[in-house]
């Protein structure tokens, strides 16, 4: 069966993923998705190995070959070794009067038969104060640090 994307690289695009491979000093990521084009390459001078060849040569998976075959026939060599950037975007929890809040809380006096505050005792305080929805530990913690406040 015919592959729908054709890996052919020409002469230069091959002696810089072989130069890459042999010199060995960069992500294993990249390395990976270098050899499996190597191996993939249908030009002349190209091994043209199936799928299932480049997979049990490299020890990953049928669906990552195909996506670099994808990858390089439709955005190209640079797209295929440089991982994209991430787009998430992260909503942030506390703004600076809520994180005023939880410094002030900190600040005060522990819980009845406590004698310090804890993460998560601070955390589940905000929400019960209606302050957020919700809080975990780790924010607080990152909070207080971002602040430069002990708790001990």
């Amino acid at each position: 069966m015919e592959k729908r994307y054709r890996v052919t690289l020409t002469i230069e695009e091959r002696e810089d993923l072989q130069k890459l491979v042999s010199v060995g000093k960069a992500a294993a990521r990249k390395l990976m998705r270098a050899r499996a084009l190597l191996l993939a390459n249908q030009s002349e001078d190209g091994p043209g190995k199936a799928d299932p060849e480049i997979v049990e040569a490299l020890g990953c998976g049928r669906a990552t070959v195909e996506r670099i075959r994808k990858q390089f026939v439709e955005e190209g060599l640079e797209a295929v070794l440089q991982p994209k950037p991430s787009t998430r975007v992260y909503e942030r929890k506390m703004d600076g009067r809520t994180e005023a809040h939880l410094i002030a809380l900190t600040c005060g006096a522990p819980p009845a038969g406590r004698s310090r505050w804890t993460l998560r005792l601070l955390g589940d305080r905000m929400v019960g104060l209606g302050y957020v929805e919700s809080l975990s530990h780790e924010t607080v913690r990152r909070t207080l640090k971002k602040t430069n406040l002990s708790l001990g």
